[in-house]
């Protein structure tokens, strides 16, 4: 065998082996994707919960000076009730900084001292997500608010280095505190789990 066909089939060898990764969505999404800076932040919450409130950028503030800007931001809507045991249900625009996303579904059980039902607006920040197809899991965390304040309320929900902020605002009473996890998925799913 002469040398350039050496040189040709090693080549194509290569090719083989390193297209796959060179293609694959989830790793080009993760190096092209700036996060989102604060001014973005805060605008975009305003416009979507169509208030300027002190009470939100009190929220935000609290959330970004924790865990800096966002990789990506949900934005949606959600229901749930409980009695000891809850539900939630919920569906939002998944969106990267400069554009990109997708409609996202969640779901998720929760357990613990928790009465009440409500319907609130969500507007989630997303760190450390590496691919969409990352955010598709069960993110486990402490139901209640984390932080509240002026109708607003936040708390984390964590599945290994990933993290969601969801700012909740809206109507309904649900008070106390539960364990649970927000089960994100690409299409609607009725079941919880």
């Amino acid at each position: 065998m002469n040398n350039d066909r050496r040189k040709l089939l090693a080549l194509t060898g290569a090719s083989l082996v390193t297209a796959p990764f060179a293609l694959s969505p989830g790793l080009v999404f993760a190096a092209k994707r700036e996060p989102y800076k604060e001014d973005e932040v805060y605008r975009e919450a305003k416009q979507f919960f169509k208030t300027g409130a002190q009470e939100l950028s009190d929220v935000l503030a609290k959330v970004l000076k924790e865990k800096g800007p966002p990789s990506a931001i949900i934005k949606g809507t959600e229901s749930g009730g409980a009695i000891g045991v809850g539900l939630r249900y919920g569906n939002g625009q998944f969106g990267y900084r400069g554009g990109g996303g997708r409609k996202v579904y969640w779901q998720g059980p929760s357990i613990g001292f928790d009465v009440g039902a409500n319907v609130v607006k969500v507007f989630a920040l997303v760190y450390n997500l590496p691919s969409l197809e990352s955010l598709f899991q069960r993110f486990p965390g402490v139901e209640g608010s984390l932080y509240f304040v002026g109708g607003f309320g936040v708390n984390y929900v964590q599945a290994a280095d990933i993290t969601i902020a969801p700012v909740r605002l809206g109507v309904g009473w649900r008070q106390g505190i539960g364990v649970g996890y927000m089960n994100f998925s690409p299409k609607k799913r009725i079941n919880p789990f």
